[in-house]
């Protein structure tokens, strides 16, 4: 797939993107060039060594670093052209992307509903509004049970089905997934799977999935590999869930 020859569809849309650190003698070259594409309602794999660029990759994507070059389109927006297209960088990550971590940091002193909430509160939605669309995601993951209880009450599975869900409260036509299963055993790291996946084709998400978790890695469609700052496409097995 060439993302060269990508037409307006929504979705991750990444050409030509290069990232530099430093100048002169010291200046490192982090992202080569780096040409990619996810389509909505796909989720692809993105791996490679420490150190090849991956995470300077996801950064980059999420808005929270800014790129040497290149151009970047997430949903049917531009947001970056040799520059940022978009002013508020926060808005866009509050309300374009959304974000699952290794670790869930979910707020220790909120319930498992308002954690949810949360950020559609942000986004300026009503509360009662907000905490029904939390209720909609807990119960689409199977943890509405456990919406009153704190964080620290939940098992580590539990804690990343609600970390998925705050991810897609507000709606955002992007995910990005760092290690997501990393924590989890076989099982769990499967049905993480099984949900992003679920989510994706539900709400027309498209999901990048960075890994070094070779229990997922068979569940791929397409997988990116990145090597010294450059990217390499490549079919998955997609196994199914």
């Amino acid at each position: 797939m060439n993302p060269m020859n990508h037409t307006s569809g929504g979705g991750i849309l990444i050409e030509g993107l290069r990232k530099v650190y430093g100048s002169g003698d010291t200046a490192v070259e982090a992202l080569k060039h780096v040409n990619m594409q996810v389509a909505p309602g796909e989720v692809v794999g993105l791996v490679g060594p420490s150190g090849s660029g991956k995470s300077t990759l996801l950064k980059c994507l999420g808005a929270i670093i800014e790129p040497t070059s290149g151009r970047m389109t997430l949903g049917d927006e531009v947001i970056y052209d040799n520059g940022w297209i978009v002013r508020d960088l926060r808005a866009l990550r509050r309300d374009r992307i959304g974000f699952v971590f290794q670790a869930p940091y979910l707020i220790p002193f909120l319930d498992v509903t308002d954690n949810v909430a949360l950020m559609p509160m942000l986004a300026g939605q009503p509360n009662a509004r907000a905490r029904e669309r939390a209720l909609e995601l807990l119960t689409a993951l199977d943890v509405q049970h456990r919406a009153k209880a704190e964080p620290s009450q939940l098992s580590g599975g539990e804690q990343q089905r609600v970390s998925i869900a705050r991810a897609l409260a507000n709606k955002p036509p992007v995910i990005l997934a760092d290690e997501p299963t990393a924590p989890l055993d076989s099982e769990r790291a499967l049905g993480v799977m099984r949900i992003l996946n679920q989510m994706a084709q539900q709400a027309q998400t498209a999901i990048i999935v960075v890994t070094h978790d070779e229990k997922i890695i068979p569940t791929f469609k397409r997988i990116y590999h990145i090597r010294d700052g450059q990217t390499v496409e490549e079919a998955g097995e997609g196994r199914r869930l």
